[in-house]
């Protein structure tokens, strides 16, 4: 993997990107994911309030900088399911950076609410991190209770419980001055024993570079995550210039969504015939792909078939 050294100097301004970093002669590497039009067009996809769309983006966020620090082929799905007004969130991304999202929610019990926090939107529930490689591989899923305050508190307790990795998490997301979307999240992990330039680290030391760390990115403002004006690189210098901080190629991400007219036609055309027949209505079966809200309609004659 080609690194460059980060300089001071400010670069290009950047979004809708993953950028990996790794702090200089330490066995700490990250994640930070800078998203704008991307997210914008997840959130506004359906008419969600402004709370339900500003965790919609968070997840989505958070998707990218999970998915883009594991080594797979494929799509990491995040999601939630509990019985608050928001009972699913679903956000995914694939290898070459598809993203997309879909929140579920009771829109009664949603107004019912005197606070928009995370516990009062979610309620009780759990939280998967789904990794699935293609329909010949099995899928790995991991499952965590909803036991924090926020989504980014959720994976960090699931990395601590599962993998017993050190591991921090970063999110904001909120709406720029023309009204859109933006969302970013810093990712930043320890890999036990093996530093960030292939070396044993020392115990003492890399504890201590961890808790720097750890300092850096708490300090980290929610505005810049979102700084449409903040290069990511930029940022990332503010917070390990000290220590010296290395950056590889950026992962460009996109909203798309995965449905598609032949996908569909594929799943009615492998009914049955009554099956097939149940579906029509008026002549037409149509379906809309809670993701993109994109409506298909088919006839008897664009499926090929004769109904009974």
């Amino acid at each position: 993997m080609t690194t460059i050294n980060l300089a001071p100097a400010a670069a290009a301004l950047d979004d809708n990107l993953a950028q990996p970093y790794m702090v200089h002669g330490t066995d700490i590497s990250g994640r930070l994911v800078r998203l704008g039009s991307t997210v914008n067009e997840i959130a506004t996809v359906h008419n969600y309030p402004a709370p339900i769309a500003a965790l919609l983006a968070e997840a989505t966020a958070l998707a990218a900088a999970m998915a883009s620090s594991l080594k797979f082929e494929g799509k990491l799905i995040l999601q939630t399911q509990s019985d608050g007004p928001v009972n699913m969130l679903v956000a995914d991304v694939t290898t070459d950076g598809a993203l997309r999202g879909y929140a579920q929610f009771d829109e009664a019990a949603y107004a019912a609410l005197s606070m928009h926090d995370f516990r009062s939107l979610l309620g009780k529930g759990y939280i998967a991190f789904t990794v699935d490689q293609g329909q010949y591989t099995e899928r790995y899923q991991g499952i965590v209770d909803l036991s924090g305050s926020s989504l980014a508190e959720c994976i960090q307790h699931y990395f601590y419980q599962s993998d017993q990795v050190d591991m921090t998490v970063r999110v904001a997301a909120d709406r720029d001055s023309a009204g859109a979307w933006r969302a970013g999240a810093i990712l930043a992990q320890r890999l036990p024993e093996i530093g960030g330039e292939g070396e044993v680290s020392d115990g003492a030391a890399a504890r201590d570079a961890w808790d720097r760390a750890l300092a850096f990115i708490n300090s980290v403002q929610a505005d810049e995550l979102t700084d449409v004006n903040l290069p990511a690189q930029t940022l990332l210098y503010r917070l390990f210039h000290e220590d010296g901080v290395r950056v590889s190629e950026t992962q460009a991400l996109r909203h798309q969504c995965q449905c598609s007219e032949d996908r569909l036609k594929t799943v009615l055309l492998s009914l049955s015939a009554e099956e097939l027949a149940d579906c029509f209505v008026d002549g037409t079966v149509s379906s809309t792909c809670e993701f993109c809200n994109t409506t298909y309609a088919f006839t008897p004659e664009d499926l090929a078939v004769t109904l009974q």
